[in-house]
């Protein structure tokens, strides 16, 4: 196992990891009175899908066994250890909701990915993508990193990185966005993470007084265009139209 994937999975479980999902979590809202089929693509440690699985009936794709391996355990989700082809298995208007977080932009097919995940959404179904945005991690590197130099490399027009699953191509959301307008409505756009991955001192993020107000702030945050702009993330949440 690569101690990347190794010291990733420990890092989920640290405070600004876990917040990650919370604002997520928010975000997306979905209710629990009612049981959703929901699809994973690209579960990784399946975090998100055994948070769901609670209430609803979540099948969670991961096809990179080193993530699956360590993944979140649950009887409660199915987990199919495949990728991209599985989708091409699944029936027509299967799903409620599909779940696609910080997955496209390691995938070489992204487009026929997207095609299939409106095509297994039922009429009316969500579509939930969280992505890297460019200008956040620019920021990153400038602040968080001291590194001005990978900020202004990042910000160059070849808009692809290394990282620990390979080249990681990051796309505007206006692309997103156009490529799905036929099929897919905008519902709600968010920002992830413009504040809490800019601090050093990681003692103070353990406290529960700042975990509860930084919270509240991304939460806040997460509604104003201005921070969107410069958040690490953004999540946007589209929903299928009526044919």
């Amino acid at each position: 196992m690569s101690d990347a994937i190794a010291n990733y999975r420990k890092m989920v479980e640290q405070p600004w990891g876990r917040m990650f999902y919370d604002l997520i979590y928010r975000q997306l809202n979905l209710q629990n009175d009612e049981r959703a089929k929901i699809l994973d693509f690209g579960a990784g440690f399946c975090i998100t899908a055994k948070h769901y699985a609670q209430f609803h009936d979540v099948t969670a794709v991961e096809p990179n066994e080193e993530m699956y391996n360590l993944r979140f355990k649950s009887d409660n989700y199915t987990l199919v250890k495949q990728g991209a082809d599985y989708l091409h298995e699944l029936a027509d208007n299967t799903y409620d909701v599909a779940i696609c977080h910080n997955v496209l932009e390691y995938a070489d097919n992204k487009n026929e990915i997207l095609k299939q995940l409106v095509r297994v959404l039922k009429p009316n179904g969500i579509l939930s993508i969280v992505k890297h945005n460019l200008f956040g991690r620019a920021m990153g590197f400038a602040v968080l990193n001291d590194n001005p130099k990978a900020a202004l490399d990042i910000l160059s027009d070849d808009n692809t990185e290394d990282s620990m699953f390979g080249n990681r191509n990051v796309y505007s959301n206006e692309t997103l966005i156009d490529f799905l307008a036929d099929k897919m409505e905008l519902i709600s756009t968010f920002e992830i993470r413009a504040f809490f991955g800019l601090s050093s001192n990681n003692e103070i993020k353990f406290t529960d007084e700042w975990y509860s107000n930084m919270l509240e702030l991304e939460t806040k945050a997460g509604t104003i265009d201005d921070f969107k702009k410069i958040a690490f993330f953004n999540h946007l949440v589209f929903k299928k139209k009526l044919p």
